[in-house]
């Protein structure tokens, strides 16, 4: 089900009363909210229920097994036990085919005929999400940051229904409170809420949907027959694409919540404005990156040992964040570009401390050129992760420098206004952003409705007919 559809217009406002109304009564409302949430998920595949459910039970049973454990070796064997399930079951969804033609393709390069059983499996959607949460809960009761959770709890938590396929990856230690503290209507921060969502729909609509259609699906779907220019514009506007739709689902995913009285975490800070690839991953997809420092990056030794350790596990942070997108050696390219550029940056640190000068400045213009040099690093980056394969955009890469013509149909006015339009706009200020909310939130509710019912005309006028499906619903 997706947000922007008659069936989710339909489906919201009987769970939002039915929430509200059950509000008093916490038990009836936790079963409320999990049947609501599980039918959420059930209108993609109903089949694919039973796989959160299991989830939920693996990992809520080895917590309690955990709580009740008289040594850590014990702890720690439930833990592992546990991992092990749920990293079996993302990989056997997810890495199968892909490492099932991988062995066969390295096999037959050494003259090996080996005939591996090649299943058609379906990837469930929001797995990887539903999985990591599922995780990090398990891993903080193991770390003592968390409590064991009533098992009514941890179901609602790991099947609400707003982040449930395409993030953020909220932690439990950021959810389940939650459950333990009243909610009041009359304290709904509903500007806010509305706020998102609208803006969420027009990065969708205005912007995602409509470079996807106009430039970026037909140039990528056969490369060879565009200029160099035409594949420069489009990987241009699939950076600004995927932003725009994963910052929008996002976005309507916390409106949705803080409606229904649940704070989710940002997931995006104006990523296009970083000065560096580290900054980059402190304002994208925000939400994985702490997941990945926390329970991959400093379980693996972290910034201790030296710098050939802190180097080798920024690399193995990064790869194992790239296939996490993905079961194709494109996403293993995709992390392995951005994990260069945080060892090559942390590398140019260490020599820079190590020979005693200083940091260059903070200058203006410094700035300027470091989110100008940033921005085309993670485009290219972006170029691989959305190819059909390695070879494509490593083809594409050298189109637009030997076939580069300014001859095109694709790349129109309305296109380089969108794409522009979408970087300019993360440079507006958060305070005016501020300022813009809190003059909504003073509007009296007709002039809100008035106001949000122009913007839903203006965004369904311009925006493409129909609604792709989100982007990271395939991840």
């Amino acid at each position: 089900m997706l947000f922007p559809t008659v069936q989710f217009a339909l489906f919201f406002p009987i769970v939002f009363l039915g929430s509200w109304l059950l509000m008093q009564h916490p038990t009836r409302w936790r079963w409320f909210m999990l049947a609501a949430s599980y039918f959420f998920y059930g209108m993609w595949d109903w089949r694919f229920i039973g796989l959160l459910g299991g989830v939920t039970i693996v990992n809520q049973g080895a917590a309690v097994l955990m709580m009740r454990a008289r040594t850590v070796g014990r702890r720690r064997a439930y833990l592992t036990a546990a991992l092990i399930l749920d990293l079996g079951a993302l990989a056997f969804f997810k890495y199968y085919g892909f490492l099932i033609t991988s062995v066969s393709s390295t096999l037959d390069r050494i003259g090996i005929r080996v005939d591996l059983p090649l299943l058609d499996i379906i990837l469930p959607v929001g797995i990887s999400f539903f999985t990591f949460q599922a995780i990090s809960y398990l891993v903080d009761v193991y770390r003592h940051r968390l409590p064991v959770a009533p098992w009514l709890d941890v179901g609602v938590y790991l099947a609400f229904f707003p982040q449930l396929v395409a993030g953020p990856i909220v932690r439990g230690t950021e959810f389940l409170p939650q459950l333990r503290t009243p909610r009041d209507p009359r304290r709904l921060d509903t500007s806010r809420a509305f706020y998102l969502i609208a803006i969420g729909l027009a990065k969708k609509v205005v912007i995602a949907d409509f470079l996807a259609t106009q430039v970026v699906d037909q140039v990528f779907a056969a490369p060879a027959f565009h200029g160099g220019f035409e594949i420069l514009i489009a990987m241009y506007a699939y950076s600004i694409q995927i932003y725009a739709d994963f910052s929008a689902y996002s976005d309507i995913a916390i409106g949705v919540s803080l409606l229904l009285g649940f704070q989710l975490p940002e997931n995006f800070d104006a990523p296009y404005t970083a000065t560096s690839i580290r900054d980059f991953w402190r304002r994208w997809h925000m939400s994985l990156s702490r997941w990945l420092r926390d329970y991959l990056y400093v379980p693996l030794g972290g910034s201790r040992g030296g710098s050939l350790f802190t180097y080798r596990n920024l690399m193995l942070t990064m790869l194992l964040g790239g296939l996490w997108h993905g079961a194709a050696w494109r996403f293993v390219v995709w992390g392995g570009l951005h994990g260069l550029g945080l060892t090559g940056e942390r590398f140019v640190a260490d020599r820079r401390t190590a020979l005693g000068r200083p940091a260059p400045r903070d200058t203006r213009g410094r700035r300027v050129v470091r989110r100008i040099l940033t921005f085309h690093l993670v485009t290219v980056a972006w170029l691989f992760f959305r190819a059909d394969s390695v070879g494509t955009a490593l083809s594409m890469l050298g189109r637009v420098v030997t076939s580069f013509s300014f001859h095109t149909t694709l790349v129109t006015p309305a296109v380089l206004i969108a794409i522009t339009v979408a970087l300019v706009v993360q440079y507006v200020p958060r305070p005016t952003v501020g300022r813009a909310l809190v003059l909504f939130s003073r509007m009296g509710p007709v002039v809100q409705g008035a106001v949000l019912a122009f913007a839903l005309v203006v965004i369904d006028a311009l925006g493409p007919e129909g609604v792709a499906a989100f982007i990271y619903f395939q991840f």
